[in-house]
């Protein structure tokens, strides 16, 4: 479980494919310090496991469903992601709760500038669109935000400075895609009242 607070960029160092999986290796930096095998890890917005570590990188194994839902087999060495450790008993709660369970990809359709200021508008699918509202959660490349509004086909967030420039998603320009998933309140409120 996560909170969607990111606790700083890392940096894609390897991309191999294994049969129909890829093998993703992370320069994690200092968040690597007390990373174990086994731990999980929200990269960027994607809960993963990992299979190795060696100093400051980490390695995880991404399957078939994960790179169906998710825009790792298109990302690039050096790339920068957003990465997050999982909670640990005691925590401070300060995003929602975040499964790290991407529930498939938006793109940026516009991008307003305000001086260090950034409103974003996504679309998404109308499956995930049916599960957001106005000042609701939403977590976009594993950065919880709130929702500012919602239609059938899209959403729009208010970044402050600081988000802009501890997560990635300060880099984003219009037709990028980011890893969503919709709050897991909504997920089973949708379920029980179709």
């Amino acid at each position: 479980m996560f909170t969607g607070l990111v606790e700083g960029k890392a940096r894609i160092v390897a991309l191999d494919r294994e049969g129909s999986g890829i093998r993703l290796g992370v320069a994690m930096g200092l968040l690597s310090d007390d990373v174990k095998l086994g731990d999980s890890i929200c990269v960027s917005g994607c809960c993963l496991t990992v299979v190795r570590k060696e100093e400051q990188n980490c390695w995880f194994e991404l399957g078939a469903e994960t790179l169906s839902k998710t825009r790792f087999a298109s990302m690039a060495i050096d790339q920068a992601i957003n990465i997050e450790r999982s909670l640990k008993v005691g925590d401070r709660m300060g995003g929602h709760f975040v499964t790290g369970h991407v529930d498939g990809l938006g793109t940026v359709s516009h991008r307003g500038n305000d001086g260090p200021w950034s409103t974003f508008r996504f679309t998404a699918p109308r499956n995930l669109m049916l599960q957001m509202v106005a000042k609701g959660s939403i977590t976009v490349d594993g950065v919880s935000l709130t929702i500012v509004d919602a239609s059938d086909t899209d959403f729009s967030v208010a970044l402050i400075p600081h988000t802009l420039d501890v997560t990635t998603l300060g880099m984003l320009q219009v037709q990028d895609q980011v890893h969503l998933e919709t709050d897991l309140l909504a997920k089973y409120a949708q379920r029980v009242f179709p």
